[in-house]
């Protein structure tokens, strides 16, 4: 006898299972993007210290090669990740995925606080990275696909700003916790968020029936990935990114550069929170953005408002002063902004039938290249005279998504054709 799986409608889900049921899987969801979130700016918070102690008191030029590889390294793990754990949870299953990748994120994490040597950080860092990649692109699937209809669009978007708390976090635990091995227990975080997911979360019944290809029924069009617009949405993503990510990973060793002789501690947990602070306050208002003005203005808003204070703030600071938080709050409220702009944005480049695979070429292609870009900033900033100008430089890219969205149709036109 043939087994048979049905999707109960919304109205066939009586009130305590979505509250008791979805809202623990909401909570697993939000929680899981922002250990994310700390877990990947936590090495950049403590970087000054971490390249210091693990280099045996080298060079200048050997920290800021170290640093260089421990950001870019993780970067690129991350876009492997995001690339690979959603064919893998496609054959295994969501929660058994999430589960798994929340706990290699908390074992890899967790590991650092006991690397000996630079080279250990850099390889447990690349394959946390791999780890989060996949927490990012499960989290939003999953949702996708057991959360109602109704609500499913606010409840994501609640969840997408995970990431910056997350990032805020990570500013905490710097204000708290002055040793970075003892930083790094925040491992333990996804590890127990991993336990709860398989112990708890159900596989989503429109997995399973696409196991039993039931699911699919209607004849698909002969869509096909045109090159024109998967450069296009992996440019105007990753010149974004690579400012962005320039930005949380160099920002606290920027500012420590300013402050020469004094730890920095504390300065460098406050910029890391306001980042944090500023991505949720952007993430939060970019729907009503978008609604009052449109999605090709905001772009254009937000691509050159992040160039204005990128050149303020890093081509005429010259030492800390007080001035600083409020411009990086205003960068970071750009930086949220524009990732709510580019979750609607590049879907909407592309038919229906090849939207996700497209969707995702453009993020992670967009990781790789910000990999590279944090990559060479370290290795740049002896030549350009400091921190300050290379990110000024990277800040630069912003310029080249700006030219790209203003001489772009809009998406619904580009899918139009």
């Amino acid at each position: 006898m043939e087994s048979t799986i049905t999707i109960p409608s919304d109205s066939e889900v009586g009130r305590d299972k979505i509250s008791v049921y979805l809202w623990s899987v909401f909570l697993i969801c939000f929680f899981g993007n922002a250990s994310a979130g700390t877990i990947s700016t936590i090495a950049s918070v403590y970087l000054p210290v971490i390249a210091d102690q693990l280099a045996n008191a080298g060079s200048a030029e050997q920290i800021y090669e170290i640093s260089a590889y421990i950001n870019a390294l993780y970067l690129a793990g991350w876009a492997i990740g995001g690339m690979t754990w959603g064919l893998i949870s496609d054959k295994i299953g969501r929660a058994k995925s999430l589960a798994m990748c929340l706990g290699t994120v908390g074992i890899f994490t967790f590991c650092v606080s006991y690397a000996g040597s630079w080279e250990v950080v850099v390889g447990l860092r690349l394959l946390g990275g791999i780890a989060v990649g996949g927490v990012m692109v499960i989290t939003m699937t999953l949702l996708s696909e057991v959360w109602p209809a109704k609500t499913r669009s606010v409840v994501m978007g609640i969840v997408s700003i995970g990431f910056p708390v997350g990032i805020f976090s990570s500013g905490l635990v710097n204000l708290w916790v002055n040793d970075w091995r003892q930083a790094f227990f925040i491992g333990a975080f996804p590890l127990i968020l991993a336990a709860i997911s398989s112990v708890h979360l159900k596989e989503s019944p429109k997995w399973k029936l696409s196991q039993l290809n039931i699911v699919g029924t209607e004849p698909q069009k002969n869509s096909h990935f045109k090159a024109p617009g998967l450069i296009h949405g992996a440019v105007v993503f990753g010149s974004m990114l690579i400012a962005l990510w320039s930005a949380f990973s160099w920002m606290p060793t920027w500012v420590q550069s300013l402050l020469q002789e004094s730890s920095g501690q504390t300065e460098r947990g406050s910029v890391m929170m306001i980042l944090g602070f500023g991505g949720i306050l952007g993430g939060i208002l970019s729907g009503w953005i978008v609604k009052v003005i449109g999605i090709r203005k905001s772009m254009l808003i937000c691509f050159s408002g992040a160039l204005g204070i990128s050149i303020l703030l890093y081509g005429f600071t010259q030492e800390f002063s007080m001035w600083i938080y409020p411009a990086i709050t205003c960068l970071s409220f750009f930086f949220g902004i524009s990732q709510g702009l580019l979750s609607f944005y590049i879907p909407q480049l592309f038919a229906i039938e090849i939207r996700a695979g497209a969707t995702g070429f453009c993020f992670n292609a967009g990781r790789v290249i910000t990999a590279l870009a944090v990559f060479s900033l370290g290795s740049l900033v002896v030549y350009l005279g400091g921190y300050g100008n290379a990110l000024l430089l990277f800040s630069g890219f912003l310029l080249v998504g700006f030219f790209f969205v203003l001489v772009s149709k809009s998406p619904s036109q580009q899918n139009n054709q």
